[in-house]
């Protein structure tokens, strides 16, 4: 007998609930895993430890803290499929979500931190990675050339070489130390909408979620101290297209972290990820918690009580000595504005707390220019105007004499062609005077320092015709005679038109019309 197969007679419905079913449940490929703590036995056999990572109790360590230099990497064996079709769609990118708790914790709360960071990467080891610093994962130069490396820094040192924000915040890493974005650690309050600071190098656990939504490019980052509830809105958010260029069709999903000389414990407590939707939840009421170790006390009742009226009266005394200063100091600033002179000039005076915040406490990231008379700064007013501060040495040529006339002859000149004046400020021996920014610098920079392009020459008439109306107001057109006597490319800026504008009267001199000036010699000039 000779069997024959038939084709399954399959009915409407039956094949609309297979249809169903297939759209519903996850491939095998997809990835949903939970870890409210971690054993030995489990870990060895579902984690990928690297270097100096290893499972202690129910947590993860990531580091070896008893050596000097130390790295260590924790990963899930399966691979994440970030690029589901990269043949087709290279740029068509695959979401997962995240969740973890964390606890940092350092030997002394004084010392240089480091944090950790959670990480997606193609390989287990990347290259140039140095075990120092940088979490293990960056080279020493800091770069961003495209690989697939995408880090989330949960940082708690301030590093300046690296531009960070502060020494305790979150930042995201595209295959860089340095941070395309960053954000101080803490959280949104869901009631209030107020954003409420979380210290994460106290030992407290941290819970932290991670969803990247990889068909808007897109990466937000929540944190709360465990055991609160996920509040609406994340703590950062970073979307950019540019996140294609930092993945590959297949990436390890895990954390790092390095250290030097300091020590500082870092602990994975519990972990949860799904790519097929919200990660399950962790069960974080029965985690360890972990504080610095603090000595015992076996003082007595009477030196304890002595040691409180002790600090008490050294509060008290503190305090005193406190007010005193406070005190001569605004007597100082009170004698400091009752000088005559100063109230002659009709410039509006700032204070230098003003000064000091419109150029970053004088930063030399905002310094323009410096020379024998001091130096120059350009400053932000809180009212979104951009200034030049000149700060005059008070031991240089320039002193005080030159500074009063300055505020003498440019504190009333007005002229399209002069660089007007807004202001002035002294305290004690520190003399500056605040000016119109000129975006353009001065004309020697585009002359004489060997300019990425020559000034044309029809520029080089219009200034000389601007410099030549300035002059002509300076002789003619105010109520008395300014002779500039230190007219030079440096003393001729340019505004944002590139039209000139005469500047520096530290050395100039009033006469009345008609009168005759004291003649001067001429003195060498090495620019021509």
């Amino acid at each position: 007998m000779r069997l024959q197969w038939r084709r399954p007679q399959w009915s409407p419905p039956l094949l609309l609930f297979i249809l169903i079913l297939t759209t519903l449940l996850p491939s095998s490929s997809s990835i949903d895993f939970l870890y409210n703590n971690f054993t030995s036995a489990a870990n060895m056999t579902d984690l990928i430890l690297i270097q100096d990572s290893r499972v202690e109790s129910t947590f993860i360590r990531l580091i070896n803290e008893s050596n000097q230099f130390s790295l260590g990497r924790v990963f899930h064996p399966q691979k994440l499929s970030i690029i589901p079709d990269p043949t087709r769609n290279p740029t068509r990118l695959s979401s997962f979500s995240t969740s973890f708790v964390f606890s940092i914790l350092p030997d002394i709360s004084t010392s240089p931190g480091f944090g950790l960071c959670f990480v997606l990467l193609n390989s287990t080891s990347p290259p140039g990675a140095i075990a120092s610093q940088n979490f293990g994962l960056f080279p020493d130069m800091p770069s961003r050339v495209p690989a697939p490396l995408i880090a989330v820094e949960f940082d708690t040192g301030l590093n300046d070489e690296v531009n960070d924000i502060d020494g305790n915040h979150i930042g995201i890493d595209l295959n860089s130390i340095l941070s395309v974005k960053e954000q101080t650690a803490g959280y949104y309050d869901s009631v209030n909408g107020s954003f409420v600071s979380v210290d994460m190098r106290n030992g407290q656990n941290i819970h932290a979620w991670i969803d990247f939504d990889g068909p808007n490019f897109e990466i937000n980052v929540t944190i709360v101290p465990a055991g609160l509830r996920r509040p609406r809105r994340p703590t950062l958010t970073f979307r950019d297209p540019v996140i294609a260029n930092y993945v590959s069709a297949d990436m390890f999903v895990g954390f790092s972290a390095s250290k030097t000389t300091w020590v500082e414990v870092r602990r994975i407590l519990a972990w949860s990820l799904s790519d097929t939707g919200a990660p399950r939840e962790i069960n974080t009421t029965g985690l360890p918690v972990f504080f610095l170790d603090s000595p015992s006390s076996s003082l007595s009742t009477g030196a304890i009580a002595g040691i409180v009226v002790g600090c008490v009266v050294f509060i008290c005394l503190l305090g005193a000595v406190g007010y005193f200063i406070w005190w001569k100091l605004i007597r100082e600033e009170e004698e400091e504005e009752a000088e005559e002179w100063e109230l002659e000039f009709w410039p509006h005076r700032f204070s230098y707390e003003d000064l000091s915040a419109a150029t970053d406490s004088f930063s030399n990231d905002r310094l323009l220019g410096s020379g024998g008379f001091g130096k120059v700064y350009r400053g932000v007013l809180s009212n979104s105007n951009e200034v030049a501060v000149k700060c005059v040495n008070h031991d240089s040529k320039q002193g005080l004499r030159e500074f009063m006339a300055e505020i003498e002859s440019m504190g009333r000149l007005q002229h399209k062609n002069l660089v007007q004046m807004r202001g002035w400020c002294r305290r004690k021996n520190e003399l500056m005077l605040v000016y119109d920014y000129m975006p353009n610098g001065s004309l020697n920079q585009w002359i004489f320092d060997n300019p990425k392009e020559a000034m044309p020459w029809r520029l080089r008439r219009q200034v000389i015709n601007d410099v030549a109306e300035g002059l002509n107001y300076l002789h003619h057109g105010w109520e008395q005679v300014v002779i500039h006597r230190d007219i030079k490319s440096s003393n001729i800026l340019l505004d944002s038109d590139m039209r000139g504008r005469l500047g520096d009267f530290g050395l100039a001199k009033l006469y009345e019309h008609g009168g005759a000036p004291n003649t001067t010699l001429l003195q060498p000039c090495n620019k021509v």
